[in-house]
């Protein structure tokens, strides 16, 4: 298996500059990794650096909290679509999913995935690490009933990441109808092959060329 292909190269912190961005596109079209995934002011940026490459642009909706409003959320999706965005990895409403209003959940992604329309993919943040079992069970299959592509585990901004127990929750409840993508806290060569071995068919990390260059055998380079 060919972990890089599998990556989502991402670098979502506030402070990202456009010169670390543009050294994340570089870095993904050398290492032949999936994605990018920025936050959505460098969509366009990103396209256009990519452009003649195979790297997909990923970017974030409704980032980190989710708690924004379904409309705000749909209209992020449309701008990042226009922008040149390929893949949305959306945040889902953990507050209504507490609140056990399972009918805005589905309504608040539904949205998104028209937003996006044929022209992106739809990946759904969980935020595992503040559901219980039952709850991510829930979310998984709500989340296949509004259209989405892929679960995810995490935003990597909140109390914890990605665990291989999530990961194998999640693709029982996916089954073939949706992706899983595995994301917070994947450092390592060893991380990776543990989402992969649990169910995960995509990993967000911005450990990527870490995960590569071992693959490979190869130091890290400098």
């Amino acid at each position: 298996m060919d972990y890089a292909k599998m990556i989502d190269h991402t670098l979502l912190k506030p402070e990202a500059s456009r010169e670390q961005v543009k050294k994340l596109c570089r870095e993904a079209a050398e290492y032949g990794f999936h994605s990018v995934c920025v936050n959505s002011c460098y969509v366009s940026f990103c396209a256009d650096l990519l452009k003649d490459s195979d790297v997909k642009v990923c970017t974030v909706i409704g980032f980190p909290l989710g708690a924004m409003s379904s409309a705000g959320k749909a209209a992020e999706a449309a701008a990042a679509v226009k922008d040149g965005a390929d893949e949305l990895d959306m945040v889902i409403n953990v507050g209504m999913i507490k609140s056990g209003d399972w009918e805005y959940v589905r309504r608040d992604i539904e949205e998104v995935v028209k937003a996006a329309g044929s022209r992106a993919l739809v990946k759904v943040i969980l935020e595992t690490c503040l559901l219980t079992d039952d709850e991510k069970r829930i979310a998984c299959r709500v989340c296949r009933e509004a259209g989405a592509a892929y679960v995810k585990t995490s935003t990597g901004f909140s109390t914890g990441g990605a665990t291989a127990a999530d990961v194998r929750l999640m693709r029982e409840e996916a089954g073939d109808s949706m992706g899983v993508k595995a994301s917070g806290g994947i450092r390592s060569l060893k991380d990776a092959e543990e989402m992969a071995a649990a169910g995960a068919d995509r990993i967000g990390t911005s450990s990527g060329i870490a995960i590569a260059r071992e693959q490979k055998g190869l130091g890290m380079s400098l």
